[in-house]
């Protein structure tokens, strides 16, 4: 089963083109179940085959999960992960029957998600100082952040040659390869053009610590030319920005549970609050389903409950 895994994973990644973060919850979901199948029956994961699959292995191990306490959402993931390996395990033939048609998925609790108002996302835009070249940096980032409604690997996947500073557009690779081309503002315009400026002298310095250093010039591929650098002139990770919006948040803000994809939801969030079409905001957050967009609605529902409250008259009296 180990080299059936290893197989599909490098299906996912060069035929379905699936990121590198999914290929890797894929990976997990799958091992954890086949080590749990194992360890029931008592022998090691390298002996198990695709016979050794069944409905009554599936439902317990998901029975397990929902014992563990484990979120509903993770449990669905991990099922439908399931479902997938074993739907190429048919198409290769290795399997005959399908261990996972009748198991039942849990249903999925409907989450409001985790955005800031308004005044939080200016307050938090404005918070990096611009008094040096990285505060500059993580205004760019915070700018675009918001005004185009990125994924946090679709920023910090941003080469230059996909930024049109003129016409004020950027390109991105989303989920499954998908690229999209997204606006941003006169304000995201403007804080990027001042770390343009920072950016170039980083890599200017990283161009002569390369010739002090005197080394051997190695024969290596044309690399790619990241928009955000770090300190020492190479891409910025996802963790790295990460943490930098987490330490803005603490600073501007006492809220918690602020990560970089509840920007993406703010974007979406004040859209929908200012009349954008949910289509619209389908299209610019690159959601292959519409029912993906439309939880923001219930965003909405909750600030109507909460007007309502605060503005009927009767409504505080009758809780």
């Amino acid at each position: 089963m180990r080299e059936h895994l290893k197989d599909f994973l490098a299906y996912l990644k060069l035929n379905r083109h699936v990121s590198p973060h999914t290929v890797r919850a894929y990976d997990s979901d799958i091992t954890q179940y086949l080590a749990w199948v194992a360890a029931d029956k008592q022998r090691k994961m390298s002996t198990l085959t695709p016979a050794d699959l069944d409905l009554s292995s599936v439902r317990t191990h998901l029975a397990e999960l929902n014992k563990a306490g484990k979120a509903r959402s993770s449990v669905a993931r991990k099922l439908s992960a399931l479902r997938t390996f074993v739907k190429y395990l048919r198409r290769e033939e290795l399997i005959e029957h399908d261990p996972t048609a009748m198991a039942v998925a849990p249903k999925r609790d409907q989450t409001i998600p985790t955005h800031l108002s308004e005044p939080e996302m200016a307050r938090l835009i404005e918070t990096p100082s611009t008094a040096d070249p990285l505060g500059r940096r993580d205004r760019a980032m915070l700018e675009l952040f918001y005004a185009s409604g990125l994924r946090l690997s679709e920023l910090v996947g941003i080469d230059l040659e996909d930024l049109n500073l003129p016409g004020r557009m950027v390109r991105v690779m989303g989920k499954g390869g998908k690229e999209r081309l997204l606006p941003f503002n006169q304000s995201a315009l403007t804080a990027l053009r001042a770390w343009m400026a920072d950016r170039a002298v980083i890599l200017a310095d990283r161009s002569r610590r390369k010739v002090a250093i005197r080394r051997a010039p190695a024969r290596r591929p044309k690399v790619a030319d990241p928009l955000f650098l770090n300190a020492r002139g190479t891409r910025l990770t996802g963790r790295s920005v990460d943490r930098m919006l987490r330490c803005y948040v603490a600073l501007c803000s006492t809220r918690l549970g602020i990560s970089p994809h509840a920007l993406r939801h703010s974007f979406a969030t004040h859209l929908l609050q200012r009349g954008a079409d949910l289509r619209a905001i389908q299209e610019l957050l690159g959601h292959s389903r519409l029912s993906t967009t439309q939880r923001y609605t219930h965003v909405n529902a909750a600030q109507l409950i909460e007007v309502y409250r605060k503005s009927h008259p009767r409504a505080a009296k009758s809780e």
